[in-house]
């Protein structure tokens, strides 16, 4: 049925330009994207789009501000190429919350993120085992900004694709007859049910202490979810989802299935199998190219999600996306603050700037541009740059800041060469 809500696309025309403002909502995920595409034959006929939108940034904690100003500095490269207004509005979260309001989040912050278009996420917390911000309630520590942005923003969905690029094969952990098949997955997690939002506590029952935490789904949050990964299943090849549960096991499991077998129907294009998560843990490592859409309930989710980005060589080279009803949406990449290298300019900023492709491609509508990132990072790897988390003989080992230059400074010259702004014999 989707979400039944007020959308409005305004459009400006000036000569052969189409400035796109972006005030704008849709029914669904993956809607504004269908809407985008009809402009984009538009441009085909001389016309091209131009887009102001407002971004939330959000460095964190760690390697957090080193990431995100080398996203910055590639979005900041797309909007010089193509045209565009991104305006930028820097927010505090996590461990710096803490520092500075004895906050990990305030409600100052979200009213700030909530009035964006999207928002990009660095990295969020410090050492548990070292850390002063780790000695007060689960509540007041970093990580339960997160939860709570997660929460007051409405963001239900959790997008992890995991791909194999081939020139990060040898990365791969797994045999080498597996790795060289490759593999190209997307893990959609639920992001808001579950173990992680149950009730919980721990007392002393009959005289021994007792931890409990609750497993709890509805069939509204799973039937949402469930749209999610089918309507992204639509846009891809196989067009296939693996459900992954425990129903062999557990009553939400058993719902989980129904549920996903009811939403199923509405897409007779795609093929649905089901899998126990213990099973599909063993089958991501003995052959990872078999799946295409992954769904799962949070837990499963986080812990699935986190094997296939080792598969993939490093986690440094991982996006997400959290998205809700409509195409607002919070990115970031799947790794953490790894505050044992925070601020040795040796982070791998990749993640985070394919979470920045994510952010245009899922939010903002713009596909080429989201493109362009990713082609542009492909030719980086293939010419053999990388950053010292993938490095190996033969290969030219970057710092942070010279990784997000070089992906800009190509990505630029690659647009020129696109429009005809500069010719190829210009470079090479």
């Amino acid at each position: 049925m989707g979400c039944k809500v007020e959308k409005k696309i305004i459009l400006k025309y000036y000569g052969k330009k189409i400035f796109l403002i972006k005030d704008y909502k849709t029914k669904s995920i993956g809607m504004f994207n269908q809407i985008v595409n009809k402009f984009i034959t538009i441009a085909a006929f001389g016309m091209e789009i131009y887009m102001k939108a407002n971004i939330t940034l959000i460095p964190g904690d760690g390697i957090g501000p080193e990431i995100i100003r080398e996203a910055k500095k590639v979005l900041e490269a797309v909007a010089d190429a193509y045209d565009h207004e991104f305006i930028f509005t820097e927010i505090d979260m996590g461990g710096c919350s803490i520092d500075k309001y004895g906050v990990p989040l305030t409600d100052e912050a979200i009213e700030i993120a909530k009035k964006s278009d999207a928002v990009l996420l660095g990295a969020v917390g410090g050492d548990v085992g070292n850390s002063r911000w780790y000695d007060v309630a689960p509540n007041l520590r970093p990580e339960a900004g997160l939860l709570k942005i997660r929460k007051e923003l409405g963001l239900f969905a959790n997008l992890r694709p995991a791909t194999l690029y081939p020139k990060l094969v040898s990365a791969c952990p797994l045999k080498e007859e597996i790795a060289e098949r490759g593999f190209d997955m997307v893990i959609v997690r639920e992001l808001t049910g579950g173990l992680y939002f149950g009730e919980r506590y721990t007392k002393e029952i009959d005289g021994v202490k007792t931890a409990v935490d609750t497993l709890v789904y509805n069939e509204n949050e799973i039937r949402r979810v469930a749209k999610v990964a089918f309507d992204i299943a639509m846009t891809r090849e196989k067009k296939k989802v693996t459900s992954v549960d425990k129903a062999n096991v557990l009553d939400s499991s058993r719902l989980w299935r129904s549920v996903v077998e009811e939403v199923a129907k509405e897409y007779p294009e795609v093929t649905l199998e089901h899998m126990l998560v213990d099973n599909a843990a063993m089958q991501l490592v003995k052959e990872p190219r078999q799946f295409d859409v992954m769904l799962t309930e949070n837990m499963f989710g986080d812990i699935l999600s986190d094997e296939a980005s080792m598969i993939a060589g490093s986690i440094g080279m991982l996006p997400s996306a959290s998205l809700g009803e409509g195409s607002f949406g919070l990115y970031e990449p799947s790794h953490g603050s790894a505050p044992d290298i925070a601020g040795k300019n040796k982070a791998n900023p990749l993640a985070t700037i394919l979470s920045a492709a994510m952010l245009l491609r899922h939010s903002l509508g713009l596909l080429e541009e989201a493109q362009k990132i990713e082609d542009t990072i492909d030719d980086v790897l293939d010419s053999n740059y990388r950053t010292w988390d993938l490095k190996s003989p033969g290969i030219k080992v970057l710092k942070t800041s010279q990784m997000g230059d070089i992906v800009s400074e190509w990505l630029t010259e690659a647009t020129a060469i696109d429009k005809g702004k500069i010719d190829i014999d210009d470079i090479y």
